[in-house]
């Protein structure tokens, strides 16, 4: 019975075999290739243990929520057109509040931090930091969307609703303008980098 078997398998596995083997045999085949790894952003205390967002991530994190109260405003809006509405609807006060509320107020579970360019950069829907590298490790959950949640919730306080759904209805750009590149902004050049607690 063991002799049935054997021609069997040694079938099945010639072409894995072949395979293999052509792979480190072609040009630009496996066997080319440096293999890829990616190890987990070395965090420091502040990264680690601070309730507030570090300093240097804090761009980063006002780009997250301008796009989070865009996108929520838009999704709101997006409810109230209709065929027969004749173009774009204006949320309410009530509603805009309620929207940039619960805006502030989500889950914040897609977001985390990873290193790129041995840069710790936040990471997420709504940010591009530019070319992504092949391979990379991020962090979520933690005290990350505590973090972000905080700093929705100061930006809300810092320039009310009425004044961020303005912004809001000029369009996404306006919005991150107005919360993150005016004077003394956190992604401004003027932005002082200290350690003042968001």
């Amino acid at each position: 019975m063991l002799t049935e078997l054997a021609p069997q398998t040694m079938r099945l596995s010639l072409p894995l075999l072949l395979l293999l083997l052509g792979t480190w045999a072609i040009p630009g085949g496996l066997g080319d290739r440096a293999p890829l790894t990616a190890t987990a952003p070395e965090l420091d205390d502040e990264e680690k243990y601070s309730a507030h967002m570090p300093a240097h991530l804090r761009c980063d994190a006002c780009k997250v929520v301008a796009y989070q109260m865009w996108k929520h405003l838009a999704k709101a809006e997006a409810k109230l057109h209709t065929p027969d509405s004749g173009g774009r609807q204006e949320l309410s006060e009530s509603v805009y509040t309620d929207v940039l509320d619960r805006s502030c107020s989500q889950t914040w579970q897609d977001y985390g931090v990873r290193e790129v360019n041995q840069v710790k950069r936040l990471t997420g829907p709504g940010l591009s930091n530019g070319q992504e590298p092949s391979i990379s490790v991020m962090i979520t959950g933690g005290p990350w969307p505590t973090r972000l949640s905080r700093t929705c919730l100061h930006y809300l306080g810092e320039f009310g609703e009425d004044q961020i759904y303005e912004a809001h209805q000029q369009g996404r750009g306006a919005l991150q303008a107005l919360l993150c590149e005016a004077p003394q902004g956190p992604c401004s050049e003027e932005a002082p980098v200290t350690r003042a607690e968001l």
